[in-house]
């Protein structure tokens, strides 16, 4: 019996991709299928980074097409490809940057510049090439939290190069002034400051930027999400009352300015005591999936109240990095996986596409 096209489309569309939970075929992930003397050769391509899971993937795949009558070789082959995608109307993409993904709280104390660096690293561990901003310019902690010292080189006028920790490509006025020295400035100078780091630093193709926001709602971080061209926002809480409470407003404000909500992480959902593994919901349970209903959008993971995040962040070396093989770590990756995801299911940026039109009178 002849295997044909038809066939493979069918064992494919009851293939079920573990991370989206969409079929292979209704995601557009199967490229190049061929049949040929009842051998099979086909590609998968994801639409975000999951180089921890393209062996699963393709193991699942070979699995259920071996189950076709009659069907001889079978040639699976797994990849990413991650392209832009639409901002706020009216902003321009940054050069050298396809996606901007915004992280904030609403308020501080929540772990969210902790959330957001083990993020980056996820994203970066799991194949894809990713810078972090520190957009906190009261209090800017990338410098620690990545282990990086030195000031940045400039290699051309009015530019900067980004620093560099652990893969990542980084920038943050941290690198610019002492550690000691307070920034002793108003809202329009920070602003200015932020735009300069931003759009000065040369960016090398990145395939996600992660912005760790200021905490608030305020005028500083009102201007950012109108001007800095961001793909979607991440917003960090605990399950604490207080804490979702500014977590609204904050999702309120990106929604104000025609920025998607990616989803929300509850932080420091739960603590187990590592003596005799009491399970203790210290800042309340359920608070960030309550949200989620209210609002209408996902919820992307809870992460655990452990001493060991706070520790290896403090050390300049993230969980993501520290224990890459760590159940904490499997959820970094579980959770930027489901960002990244999510903002592949957006418009994608066709402004390259589109030829510069010019009128001249004649």
């Amino acid at each position: 019996m002849a295997v044909t096209v038809e066939n493979v489309e069918t064992v494919l569309r009851s293939i079920i991709n573990p991370d989206s939970k969409i079929d292979l075929m209704s995601s557009g992930s199967i490229k190049n299928l061929s049949v040929s003397d009842n051998n099979i050769q086909l590609e998968v391509v994801l639409g975000y980074p999951a180089k921890s899971q393209f062996q699963a993937i393709q193991d699942l795949v070979i699995a259920a097409l071996k189950k076709i009558a009659d069907v001889k070789n079978i040639q699976v082959t797994v990849s990413s490809n991650i392209v832009a995608h639409t901002v706020q109307r009216g902003v321009k993409l940054l050069p050298g940057v396809k996606n901007i993904i915004a992280v904030a709280s609403g308020k501080g104390g929540v772990g969210k510049s902790t959330t957001a660096a083990n993020l980056a690293l996820a994203l970066s561990a799991e194949g894809a090439r990713v810078g972090i901003l520190d957009a906190d310019i009261y209090g800017p902690s990338l410098p620690m939290m990545l282990g990086i010292n030195g000031r940045p080189q400039t290699v051309e006028e009015n530019t900067i190069e980004p620093m560099e920790g652990h893969g990542l490509q980084a920038s943050s006025i941290g690198f610019l002034v002492d550690q000691d020295s307070p920034m002793v400035w108003r809202g329009p100078m920070v602003t200015s400051a932020l735009e300069q780091l931003l759009r000065q630093t040369r960016w090398r193709d990145l395939d996600y930027l992660i912005v760790d926001m200021p905490p608030g709602t305020g005028d500083i971080q009102l201007t950012l999400s109108q001007k800095v061209p961001v793909t979607g926002a991440v917003i960090v809480t605990t399950p604490q009352d207080i804490a979702l409470l500014d977590a609204r407003k904050g999702l309120k404000m990106f929604e104000k300015v025609g920025v998607p909500i990616i989803g929300i992480v509850e932080n420091m959902s739960t603590y187990i005591c590592p003596s005799c593994g009491h399970e203790e919901h210290v800042f309340g349970s359920g608070g960030g999936q309550k949200m989620c209903s209210d609002y209408s959008v996902d919820f992307l993971g809870s992460l655990p109240l452990n001493l060991s995040i706070r520790e290896q962040s403090d050390a300049g070396c993230p969980t993501v990095v520290a224990e890459p093989n760590s159940a904490i770590s499997q959820v970094y990756k579980q959770i930027a996986r489901q960002v990244a995801i999510r903002i592949a299911g957006l418009a994608k940026d066709m402004s390259s596409k589109f030829p510069n039109i010019v009128i001249q009178n004649t």
